[in-house]
């Protein structure tokens, strides 16, 4: 069956996974979920005698440990799951069945109410779905190197990215249009919450849980069809003890190693800040702009936007011109865009009062979700690429574990760090700064490692 797949159908299979998933990311982590818990997590703080900055302070403090917890979880489990399929020489199983911990994940989030009573729910609920989506990505990287086309891995790459960008730029507008709910009850376009949902419940925001979920079983199955494992022997099983001496034997290696240790390192880092900027961007803006979810949703509408353009637009440079130097240009705007929110609030803009009322800080704030979607998506996918070329040829996923293990072994990094900086400043606009701090550690490691790799 597998030679009656072409080479075209297995790329645009892999492709649709980026689609498929993207919306956790794009609805859940950044513009509708995180917010909507951040908003209500902030009310029933104030509700129990906080002042306005202090309970946003503790909002996203809950928000940011929360999330540091779920990337230890992930980044222990992620080499020790390459390894496993490398041993078993398959893919689409693991895939599969991490898919499901997505679906339940993301179902899970309708059950968080918005009196707050049940925030916990609503951290374990999306953690399990965010488990599910970060494994199965592991696995979906590795499969990079065997995708067959006239297109280099630069050019898939930025290409998948791009697709994926875009299937959340149209699961966002169906929310925005059809079912989140501005202060008045309406959605963006004025209408009530569809299928009959209760506004006052908050039920058409809840509802990004179950879209979610039902988006991405319905844009999996073009992946599942066309996208098939190598046959392996009838022998080879997955072993766990086969799995651990793999493992063993590549971090060993890493020493002998330099390119490969400094880019996983300077991945680590600067990967954690770029997700640091993913998860708190509609937070942000929910507490120190003020602004609604329908808001946060047009903002997130244009930033996908730009991912999508870029991370085309990155592929294309990338395979010109390789990913080392994309991936620097990139990291060195993000903190250009960083120092720019870290400075900005409603009152004032790099010290500089501002009018009651202006409109400066929306508009900043919008023009820098537009580096941030497109840098972010072009950074992605040049980091991918580069991985690819110190990735070992005869056990991919365990390399794109180690790439995972790395992504995520900090992964508690840059939420915890935001949390302590909000706790001890008492601002969640400064609470942002110590991603800047980790774009440049990854920026600095960066210079060990070979464009092309270390391999002979």
């Amino acid at each position: 069956m597998t030679e009656e797949i072409s080479a075209r159908k297995r790329v645009w299979g892999w492709y649709f996974f980026d689609w498929a998933s993207q919306p956790y990311h794009t609805l859940l982590v950044t513009f509708i979920f995180g917010p909507f818990f951040a908003s209500v997590a902030a009310e029933h703080f104030l509700g129990t005698g906080l002042d306005e900055q202090a309970a946003d302070a503790q909002a996203q403090g809950m928000w940011s440990f929360g999330l540091g917890l779920i990337g230890v979880f992930i980044g222990l489990g992620a080499p020790l799951l390459g390894a496993l399929a490398d041993s078993a020489g398959r893919r689409v199983p693991w895939i599969f069945g991490f898919s499901l911990l997505y679906v339940i994940g993301a179902w899970g989030l309708w059950f968080m109410l918005p009196d707050g009573s049940n925030l916990w729910w609503g951290l374990v609920a999306f953690g399990i779905g965010f488990i599910g989506a970060e494994w199965a990505l592991i696995f979906i990287n590795s499969q990079l190197p065997s995708l067959k086309s006239d297109k280099g891995t630069g050019e898939i790459s930025g290409a998948g990215f791009a697709f994926g960008y875009l299937g959340g730029v149209v699961s966002l507008a169906i929310m925005l249009l059809f079912f989140v709910e501005q202060g008045n009850g309406k959605t963006l376009i004025g209408l009530d919450p569809a299928l009959g949902f209760d506004a006052a419940a908050r039920e058409g925001t809840r509802f990004v849980g179950p879209f979610t979920a039902m988006w991405f079983v319905l844009f999996m199955v073009p992946y599942f069809l066309w996208v098939r494992d190598a046959p392996v022997p009838a022998q080879k099983r997955a072993s766990l003890s086969a799995a651990l001496a793999s493992l063993g034997r590549a971090l060993r290696g890493l020493r002998h190693n330099i390119s490969l240790s400094a880019y996983l390192g300077s991945s680590m880092f600067y990967r954690d800040a770029l997700n640091g900027l993913y998860s708190f961007g509609g937070v942000y803006a929910a507490l120190v702009l003020n602004w609604e979810v329908t808001q946060i949703g047009v903002f997130g509408v244009i930033g996908a936007i730009s991912a999508a353009l870029f991370s085309w637009l990155g592929g294309k440079l990338d395979a010109r011109f390789g990913p080392k130097p994309v991936i620097i240009v990139a990291i060195w705007l993000l903190i250009a865009v960083c120092l720019t929110i870290v400075s900005m609030s409603r009152e004032m803009f790099f010290g500089v009062p501002l009018a009651p009322g202006s409109a400066l800080p929306d508009i900043v704030f919008l023009v820098c979700g537009v580096f941030i979607g497109g840098l972010g998506g072009t950074l992605q996918a040049a980091s991918r690429t580069l991985m690819v070329r110190h990735a070992k040829p005869e056990a991919p996923t365990e390399s794109f574990g180690l790439y995972g293990l790395t992504g995520r072994a900090t992964a508690f990094l840059a939420p915890t760090l935001i949390g302590l900086a909000t706790l001890a400043t008492g601002s969640a606009r400064l609470g942002v700064s110590p991603v800047i701090a980790l774009f440049l550690i990854g920026l600095f490691l960066l210079r060990w490692v070979r464009p092309e790799g270390d391999r002979s």
